[in-house]
């Protein structure tokens, strides 16, 4: 029963230190609260909930944000290796309009696509690396 309780502790933890790794992620992005509630896939109103994340509670509670913030994770590390020497345009990307996405910029694509827009910028990223 020991081992259950350390494991289960061990991996809240994990998932706090993911939850503030994420967040200032999103604060480099430079995103609204809006925009950072629409990546994790929260409702906007929630601002609580983000707070809680910058503290360290446990983000990944369920599977669907879980993975929301392992595509934001590959998405930034995309980036930094397609923009090795212009960590600002790394930063910028999110919220900068992009004719591969009909002129809307990659945040303004997860807002509308939800879940689906968050793969396709992953994929264009994923693609222009060559992987």
């Amino acid at each position: 029963m020991g081992a259950i309780a350390e494991r289960e502790t061990t991996t809240s933890q994990d998932r706090g230190a993911l939850a503030r790794m994420v967040m200032t992620l999103l604060d480099h992005w430079k995103l609204s609260t809006e925009d950072q509630a629409a990546l994790l896939g929260i409702a906007a109103s929630n601002r609580a909930a983000l707070a809680r994340y910058r503290k360290g509670e446990a983000i990944g509670t369920s599977r669907d944000q879980y993975e929301r913030v392992g595509h934001l994770l590959g998405i930034h590390k995309n980036l930094r290796l397609l923009f090795p020497h212009n960590r600002d345009l790394a930063y910028r990307w999110m919220s900068t309009r992009n004719k591969a996405f009909d002129n809307l910029s990659p945040v303004e694509v997860v807002k509308e696509w939800g879940f689906a827009g968050l793969l396709m910028v992953r994929s264009y990223l994923d693609r222009a690396r060559g992987v």
